[in-house]
């Protein structure tokens, strides 16, 4: 008989039983089926297990149920930054103990000797959480005589969802989440899986042509919203989702011969396949092809499954931070959110480079002098250039000015297989460090490090001390980092257990020096932020860099809160004015966006980190617009979510950190949208100072994106603002307290 465990308010049931030896849970929302009976384990890697005398066994079946403990645990925490001041963390927990055994044939007699067959036990625990939002669930492994070390051929989650479901995704790839999002049905996704790949990507890895990353957000028929992915992964592999359709029971049964077995890889699987509909967990491997390497006592991250039938729930959900641990770092008074402009648009468009000459073929950095080396004149880390951009800072309250191509390295630093590619301490002759941040620091402003690693992890581990106390000998607080082109050493991937781990290394090594981390081309986040709050921010997405690459839809912002940003804020880099590039530089690539939807993606695209993005020139033109940008903060004390579906559109008011200033921010996709905006969430008694960034009537994310309106007014608690968004456009709000 299963196990019930419901959630606090009781919306959420989870079960849970032990069939023919195979654990099994499902969910339950209000009494409507979420995942009917799903198996969970993990196949070993039996070669390898049996060359280091170690049983063959997988942790899939010959399971008994040992012993089961419930517990309840409720508390109330503050984040050193987010979306909101105080966040909940109640669940109601329950422990499963696996007992697996088994007998083994006997060894070989000797001198004739009889054998007796060899009796196995092993211990594994499955920990559920039941929040009134999704549960969250892991694998724990005791330390153990039979299990000590142990390699993991494939985890095989399940989660069998309930009908052919509307699904936002991207597909599975080990090295890239830089595709755009595909929308369409469960039983489609195969024949959408080859156009929905782009293959000009640095690297790409897709292993399936069902296969699909975390997170996956979905909408059932019925109107339930069901998001899967995982929170808190560190040292293990990151999780993608492979779908059983019903193509993949043909294919299977034609593999194994008519036994309807599941395979997905080479090595064929003894286990029932499941039913069409099901998501099947598939980690990433290592250059080796194995998926992890465990040592006990250890766990794996969390797997979640987040349901609501308001999509607003979705967004303001916290079940991803929770299941991380507590804030790991004694002092964190060092840490703050921070709005930066940089060196970077224009070299992402083409107008400048970020190498210094095109004098040679390839470089050995320490085979050159730089002093005589013949420029470009196109290198935009110049002194001239940065100092500009350092003015621009100061006069309008930015904290930070990123400068990209500042270090010697550049001339042929990608997808060459090159391991010695950066030093990261060397600047290029036209780069005075020294006194450019004296320069900064003078304004009140200071220079934002960048670190790219050419996925050389080798090369930047044994630099990185050298680099960071580099940084803190100049001032510098935060550093981007950046795993652009095939990882090194060659044949590992980018979401592997070993790359989680040389993430967290950084990030580790980076608080020590009191340094703020910004990665780009990382793994996608897992609430990882919670622990260590230095991790302020990632890029792990198609970010606004691709406008200049041919251009992302306009529902692409729609869709990216709902599964990207699920867990941890995103770099994205907005700000874009000028969207069509060929006013300023050579590149007909355009942004499909307006300027006031620009605007609001400072509040639907959460980040305690935000770019203006833009050239300052082009901010110049529009500086009645750019005030909103002064204004907005990114650091809150609560958030609501008024509006949601996704791909559609997004409404959402943030209260200001440590004021009574509000901010809203709307964006839609390429239908338009009128947003109803009520403001409930204002205090009662107090007037606001209300200013309103809007499309004007006639504006166009492709015909007229830059015509918006500004208009002010005084309002209070109760009004309602109606506010119409043209297509590919939005809306943004200041409403600061009189």
């Amino acid at each position: 008989m299963a196990t019930e465990v419901k959630s606090p308010n009781g919306n959420m049931v989870l079960n849970f039983t032990v069939e023919q030896g195979r654990p099994v849970y499902s969910l339950e929302y209000k009494g409507r089926a979420v995942v009917k009976p799903s198996h969970l384990g993990l196949e070993l890697a039996k070669d390898k297990h049996a060359s280091m005398g170690l049983d063959e066994s997988d942790l899939m079946d010959k399971f008994i149920l040992d012993k089961e403990e419930t517990s309840t645990f409720d508390e109330t925490w503050q984040p050193v930054w987010g979306e909101t001041r105080n966040i909940r963390n109640h669940y109601n927990e329950y422990v499963a103990t696996l007992k697996q055994q088994w007998r083994s044939a006997p060894p070989a007699s000797k001198q004739g000797v009889r054998r007796q067959p060899r009796q196995h036990q092993r211990i594994m625990l499955i920990r559920f959480r039941v929040y009134d939002d999704g549960i969250g669930f892991r694998y724990e492994f005791p330390q153990q005589q039979e299990l000590n070390y142990f390699l993991i051929k494939e985890e095989k989650s399940e989660f069998a969802m309930t009908g052919d479901h509307t699904a936002w995704w991207l597909p599975g790839d080990y090295d890239t989440q830089e595709q755009e999002t595909q929308e369409c049905k469960l039983s489609e996704i195969r024949g959408r899986m080859k156009e929905a790949v782009n293959w000009g990507n640095s690297s790409v890895a897709v292993f399936s042509e069902t296969g699909v990353q975390t997170s996956l957000q979905m909408k059932s028929a019925d109107g339930l919203y069901i998001n899967i992915h995982e929170a808190a992964c560190a040292d293990y592999a990151t999780m993608h989702l492979e779908l059983v359709d019903a193509q993949t029971k043909a294919l299977s049964t034609e593999l194994s011969g008519g036994s309807n077995a599941y395979t997905p890889d080479p090595q064929p699987s003894s286990y029932p396949l499941p039913e069409p509909f099901t998501f099947v967990s598939h980690l990433t491997p290592d250059a080796t092809g194995l998926k992890g390497a465990m040592q006990t006592p250890c766990e794996t991250p969390w797997r979640t499954v987040m349901v609501s039938d308001d999509a607003r729930d979705m967004l303001s959900s916290n079940l991803i931070l929770n299941l991380n641990e507590p804030c790991a770092l004694e002092d964190v008074s060092w840490i703050h959110p921070t709005k930066y402009c940089g060196v970077w648009w224009e070299m992402i468009v083409g107008k400048s480079s970020w190498n210094y000459t095109d004098e040679f073929p390839s470089i050995k950095l320490d085979r050159i002098d730089w002093t005589k080396v013949k420029p470009n004149s196109r290198h935009g880390a110049n002194n001239e250039k940065v100092k500009r951009y350092i003015d621009f800072a100061a006069k309008n309250g930015l904290d930070e000015v990123l400068v990209e191509g500042w270090n010697v390295g550049w001339e042929d630093w990608a997808n060459m297989w090159k391991r010695d590619v950066f030093d990261f301490v060397t600047p290029y002759p036209d780069f005075d460090i020294k006194m450019l941040n004296d320069y900064a620091h003078s304004k009140g402003v200071k220079l934002l490090m960048h670190h790219e690693t050419s996925s050389s992890t080798q090369n930047y581990e044994r630099h990185m001390e050298a680099a960071f106390n580099l940084m803190n000998k100049y001032g510098y607080d935060a550093v981007k980092t950046g795993y652009v082109g095939d990882i090194i050493p060659r044949g590992d991937h980018h979401y592997s257990q070993s790359m989680n781990n040389h993430y967290l290394y950084v990030v580790k090594e980076a608080a020590k020096h009191h340094i703020m981390v910004n990665a780009h081309e990382a793994t996608r986040p897992t609430g990882l932020c919670r622990t260590y709050p230095n991790l302020v921010g990632n890029e792990s997405a198609r970010g606004m860099e691709y406008e200049a690459f041919g251009g992302s839809r306009p529902d692409h912002t729609c869709i990216l809160p709902f599964t990207r940003l699920q867990g941890g804020p995103m770099d994205y880099t907005p700000g874009i004015f000028v969207t069509k590039l060929s006013e300023w530089s050579d590149n007909t690539s355009w942004a499909r966006i307006t300027l006031a939807g620009s605007l609001a993606l400072y509040l639907t695209m959460y980040s305690p980190l935000q770019m203006a993005a833009d050239l300052p020139e082009n901010y110049e033109k529009f500086d009645d617009a750019f005030q909103f940008i002064r204004d907005v903060a990114c650091d809150w004390d609560d958030s609501r979510y008024l509006e949601a579906e996704p791909a559609d559109y997004i409404t959402v008011a943030r209260k200001a950190k440590g004021t009574n200033n509000w901010f809203i921010g709307g964006k839609c996709d390429e239908n338009g949208h009128e947003a109803i905006v009520k403001l409930d969430f204002l205090d009662k008694g107090k007037k606001y100072d209300c200013t309103i960034y809007a499309d004007a009537k006639d504006a166009h994310y492709e015909t007229n994106p830059q015509a918006y309106t500004i208009t002010k007014k005084v309002v209070k608690a109760g009004q309602t603002l109606k506010i119409k968004e043209a297509p590919g456009g939005g809306f943004a709000v200041s409403l600061i307290a009189k």
